[in-house]
This record gives structure tokens, sequence and C-alpha cells, in this order.
């Protein structure tokens, strides 16, 4: 092969790398190579439904109850234009999408303003580096009682490699504290002989940790909010509210119908669901006789719970979060009195912008005021819930995933580290903690903006079992966090502020 040479000795024209790293340069910046976009319109309306057979009003999308899925891959570019066609304000945040850099998207009161009647928002974000399985709820009110509820299905690249084959087919599966099921109904799902499929499911509900298993069937879990897990085989699995994870089922039994079974878990009144699996070619009706459900004793899973879940961290700055309903000056608590949430405990290496208050005592005066606890960028934190109540509680952190490295029962102190899972701690977004327990996570602010720590239990939360965690960035750089898109629309105490300038 010859070519002609220049006075230094190069091919004309230079190497096929500097050819190409030249029209690289040369190229227009909108013509760069980007993720693709996936582009939704949503109308948000009432509409009549019967989650508990009694026809009532509801909040559908597009017509839909549960509303559309969404169904993505990761790092593509979602945008939905949604259309606010009720008569109240609304917002949808993205539950367990980080919204990296972009807390503006996240649609939490504290960080977006709501959609006002009669208009629209285009909400705009990426689902950056992530797999696994979410979902959309209203935060405004207690819309999530009434619907507009959808699942969010983030799947692996194709050159990624999932440890696990791709199965038959996907179910997505949204369980709550509102669903009776007809034994009688057509079949919700269908399986061939031999073939493996994949469950996704989410607890969508307001209050009930729920458990669900297949009839006849093991469940493998495969992923837990966006983690791949050891790969365990179970009979059934608890998932409390907020909660999201996969499971793998292998059409291994006689071919005929059999349920999916749904029921309530430490609930005063057990309540039940099922939907029918009807196997291609099958011939026979489900056994009416139900698999049951596990002992009523709350259990850590194996799998998916702290216990066994990947990990690790340092102890840095400790968050110590009790919640408990706030006291009435009779020393009682009442459904209608504000939640309360303070934090507590902070230890001497705790950094100096994590603020503390004291635990609200008997007969003090609940204050209403804005609840923001600075975070500094790139820390890492400990966080403990504790529940001094008789009922399970799950809590959630937007903008981040968190190493559950800890659920025990009692109070926490800092003995309790030695027992904390530091080799593979589950990386999720949800905790659980049972009735007079605690639990650990830990966790790095390396996502600046305004994000929601919350309890899943939508009417503690309404009641103001929550805060902000403000993680900033000194740098104020678009390396760290977007700025305040032109177009959004300020509110509040805010409203009448300028807008912050843009980063650069």
């Amino acid at each position: 092969m010859s070519g002609r040479g220049g006075r230094d000795g190069k091919t004309e024209g230079g190497s096929a790398c500097e050819r190409k790293a030249e029209k690289q340069r040369r190229r227009p910046r909108s013509e760069e190579r980007r993720d693709p976009t996936l582009e939704f319109e949503w109308k948000v309306t009432y509409g009549t439904i019967a989650p508990l057979g009694v026809p009532q009003q509801g909040i559908l999308i597009n017509g839909q109850f549960p509303g559309p899925a969404i169904n993505c891959t990761s790092n593509n570019n979602i945008v939905v234009n949604v259309f606010n066609q009720l008569d109240e304000p609304l917002l949808l945040t993205w539950a367990g999408i980080q919204q990296r850099k972009n807390s503006w998207q996240d649609g939490t009161p504290g960080a977006m303003c709501p959609i006002l009647p009669g208009k629209n928002y285009t909400y705009r974000f990426q689902v950056k580096d992530q797999i696994g399985t979410y979902f959309y709820f209203p935060t405004t009110a207690l819309h999530r009682a009434s619907g507009g509820i959808g699942m969010l299905k983030v799947h692996s690249r194709p050159l990624i490699p999932v440890p696990f084959d791709n199965p038959a087919e996907e179910y997505p599966v949204l369980l709550g504290d509102c669903k009776v099921g007809d034994a009688n109904a057509k079949p919700l799902f269908t399986f061939e002989a031999g073939r493996t499929y994949r469950f996704r499911v989410c607890n969508v509900g307001l209050r009930l940790s729920v458990n669900f298993r297949v009839q006849g069937h093991t469940m493998k879990v495969v992923e837990v909010e966006g983690s791949h897990t050891v790969q365990n085989l179970y009979d059934s699995l608890d998932l409390h509210v907020g909660q999201c994870m996969s499971v793998l089922v292998t059409a291994d039994q006689t071919p005929k119908d059999y349920y999916f079974v749904a029921s309530s878990r430490f609930a005063q009144h057990p309540l039940s669901t099922v939907a029918v699996i009807r196997y291609a070619n099958g011939n026979g009706a489900a056994s009416p006789e139900l698999p049951p459900p596990p002992p009523r004793t709350p259990r850590a899973l194996p799998g998916p719970s702290a216990s066994s879940a990947p990990s690790g961290g340092t102890s840095q700055p400790v968050l110590h979060v009790p919640t408990h309903r706030a006291p009435t000056s009779t020393g009682r608590s009442t459904s209608p009195a504000p939640s309360s949430l303070s934090t507590l405990g902070l230890p001497p290496m705790a950094s100096s912008d994590l603020a503390s208050t004291d635990e609200p005592q008997e007969g003090d005066k609940v204050e209403v005021a804005p609840n923001v606890v600075n975070g500094t960028y790139r820390n890492f934190v400990e966080i403990i819930f504790e529940n001094h109540e008789k009922t399970i509680q799950t809590w959630h952190l937007d903008g981040f995933s968190f190493f559950a490295v800890a659920i025990e029962a009692g109070r926490w102190s800092p003995e309790k580290r030695k027992n904390y899972n530091l080799l593979d701690a589950l990386s999720r977004n949800t905790v659980q903690v049972y009735p007079n327990s605690w639990a650990a996570v830990m966790t790095t602010l390396d996502n600046a903006g305004m994000w929601n720590l919350r309890s899943e239990m939508r009417e503690r939360a309404y009641l103001g079992q929550q805060f902000y965690l403000s993680v900033v960035s000194e740098a104020r750089s678009l390396r760290d966090e977007y700025s305040l898109p032109e177009t959004q629309e300020l509110c509040g105490i805010v409203k009448s502020l300028p807008k912050p300038a843009p980063y650069t």
C-alpha cells in the first residue's frame, strides 16, 4: 500500500484518526450524536373508576387508569407534556428517577410550582445511568388516592449485559390498598409452558404493605428499585408502600389456570385480590385453594432487605429522623394532628450545615413552616429512621439511591453500627421501618438540588412528615447542576423575587 507523502513524511491528509477528529471538530453541535428522546402528551382528567367495584370519580391520564406506562432505555431523554384538565393544581413526580443535576423537574411542591387548572407543563428529564422499575404519581393534595399513577420501566442499553436471560414477556403489576380482584375475570397474564416471564411489581398504595405470590410457582428476585440482586427463590414476597421489584417466574407447572395473589400485610382486617394467569393451550380452572400469606409478624427478607442487601459506607454526618404523631395537649395523638418529623442526635462529626432541632414534647405548639436541611455537596451522610409507633412506615429519598445497611428492633445508638451490613447492602431509594424499630441508610450527596425526603404513607406526608434536603454546589457550575429553566414559573414566597443567575 502506498500513499503520497508530504514534507513531514505523513500520508497526505493525515491519519484516519486525525481526519475523523478534524471532521468531529467541524461538525455543528446540533449534528452531534444525542441520546434518543421519547415524547409523550398526557391529558389529565376526571373519570369514573371502580377500584372497589363501586363507581367513583378518579383521575385518568389519556382516559386510562392506571395511566400509560413509560417504557424507556437507560440515558433516554423523556419529554412529557402534561395538560391539567382538572379543576385543581397538579404535580407529577417520577419516584426513583434521580433527575441528575435537575431537581427542577422532580415534581415535588418544594421544587416546582404546580400546574394550574387549564394549563400545561412540559417535563424534560433524562434517565441518566439508571435501570429498573419505578412509578410516577401526583404529589399534590391526596391525588394519589384517586389515580394519576403509572409505571416507568428503564431497560439496560443493548450492549450492557444483565445477569439473567431476556424474558419471554414483561408484565407490569401495580398493587395498592384498594383493589378487589375477580376470580372469574378474564386472564391478565398468559404463559407458554417452559418459558420465563418478568413481573415488574410496585406497591403504589397509600398505607398498606402487601404480600404477593404466584399459585404453584416460585419467584426469583432479580431487581429491586434499580439494583440487580442476589437471585434467590421465594414462594411469597413482601412489598411495602412505594417499593418496586422485578421477579422471574418460569412456566414449569401443569398447563392450566393459576392465580397471581396479593394480600395486605400487618392489617387489622386482611384484604386479598387475585388475577388469573392462563397457560396457552392449558386445560382447567385455577384451584380455589390459594397459597396462604406468611405469618403476620414482620420479617426482613433475606434477598431484597437490608440484611443482605450492596454497600458501604463510612459513618459520616448523621441525620437522625424520629417519626411520630405530634402530641396534643393531652398527650394523645389524633388523626387530624400534623405529623411530626424532627432531626436529632447529630454527633460531633456532623457537618455544621446539617440542622438539628429538638424533638417536640407533650404540649408543645407545632409550628407550620418550611422544613429544609442543608447538606454539603459530595459529602457522605448516614440517615437513621426511628419508628416509635405500632404501624410499619416506609421512607423515600428523591435524587439519590442509598445503601440500606440495617433494620433492627428498638432504638438506635452509635454501638449499633457494629451490626451494619457493609458488604452487600442493597442500593435503593425506599426503606421500610417496622414498628418500634429503626433503619439506617448511607448515601453520598453527589446530586446538587432540592430533594424531598418523605414518608411514603401519603396522609403522613400531606400532614407534614417530610422535609427537603438542599444540596448546593459552591462552584455554581453547569458541571454540577442545571440552571433554572427560563420557562419555569415561580410561585409562593419566591413569586416576586428575581430568578437566580444562570450557572456557567
